[in-house]
C-alpha cells in the first residue's frame, strides 16, 4: 500500500521539520526523475514511481543517521501501513541487495542491522527498486546530476565507492534507456552539455 502523492508530500514536508537538511530536496529530485522515467516505459504507474522516488529517504526525518536511515524509514512506513514505500526505503541503498556495498556508517543497533539484512533477503528486487537505485544515484540537491559525478561526489564525501556497486549503477542507467529508447538526461530535462 502507497500514500497518495498528496499525503506523500505532506509526510516529506512534516519530515523536514524534524530534521531539516539537503536530503528533501534530493528526494524531491529523484521523485521527479521517477515519474519522468516511468512514464516514458509505459509499464510502470508514474504516479507510484513519484511517490516512491519522494519518500525513498524518508528515515531521514529522525536524525542524521547513516544505516540507520533505512532501518528508520523502514519501521516508519511499515507503521503507517504503507508497506510499499517501506520495501523502497529499504531496497534503495542496496543495488546488489547485500549491505556489503553500503556507503557510510553502519550506525544501527544489533536488531536494527539484523532487520535491514532479513528484510533484504526476502525482497526480490522489481522495477521499482531498480528505478529509485537509479534516481537516488543521479539526484542531487537541486537538480538531475550525471551519475558519474554523482557517484565521485559520494566518494569524496565517504571515501570510498564500491566498484561493483558502480558498475550495477551504471548498468541501470542502461537498462532504463534501453526500456525508454532514450537518453535518462534528456528525459529528466538534464543538461546533458
Amino acid at each position: 500500500m502507497l500514500p497518495t502523492r498528496q499525503k506523500a508530500e505532506e509526510i516529506l514536508a512534516e519530515a523536514e521539520k524534524c530534521n531539516p537538511g539537503a536530503w528533501g530536496n534530493h528526494s524531491r529530485v529523484a521523485a521527479h526523475c521517477a515519474e519522468r522515467i516511468a512514464r516514458e516505459c509505459g509499464d510502470l504507474d508514474s504516479d507510484k514511481a513519484y511517490i516512491l522516488g519522494l519518500l525513498h529517504d524518508i528515515g531521514r526525518k529522525f536524525g542524521t543517521r547513516h544505516l540507520g536511515h533505512v532501518s528508520d524509514g523502514y519501521s516508519y512506513m511499515m507503521s503507517l501501513g504503507y508497506d510499499e514505500a517501506a520495501r523502497i526505503c529499504l531496497t534503495h541503498s542496496f543495488n546488489r541487495q547485500t549491505i556489503d556495498d553500503y556507503i557510510g556508517k553502519f550506525d544501527t543497533t544489533r536488531d536494527e542491522l539484523n532487520m535491514i539484512k532479513d528484510a533484504l533477503d526476502g525482497v526480490e528486487l522489481d522495477e521499482y527498486d531498480r528505478l529509485i537505485q537509479l534516481c537516488d544515484s543521479i539526484a542531487g540537491v537541486g537538480d538531475v546530476m550525471d551519475i558519474e559525478e554523482r557517484m565521485k561526489d559520494v566518494k569524496r564525501r565517504y571515501g570510498a565507492y564500491p566498484e561493483k556497486k558502480w558498475d550495477r549503477n551504471l548498468m541501470l542507467k542502461k537498462h532504463f534507456e534501453k526500456k525508454m529508447g532514450k537518453d535518462v538526461y534528456s528525459v529528466t530535462k538534464k543538461d546533458v552539455h
